[in-house]
């Protein structure tokens, strides 16, 4: 099964621009979010990560 999808995918010119272009997304989206983290601020981060403790109810009951 896997030499029938291998030679399949050899036939199609200009497939193999493909992996290059997912390599790179996935490295440019782990970049951004390194630096997002590094760079966030820290009350921001404390305010976030303190959502899930707050008791407020925001349902509306009739």
């Amino acid at each position: 099964m896997l030499k029938f999808i291998k030679h399949h995918m050899e036939s199609i010119s200009g497939i193999e621009i493909y992996p290059l272009i997912s390599l790179i997304i996935f490295f440019t989206f782990f970049v951004v979010l390194f630096w997002w983290v590094f760079t966030a601020k820290k009350d921001y981060i404390n305010k976030v990560s303190n959502i899930p403790f707050e008791t407020t109810n925001n349902n509306s009951e009739s």
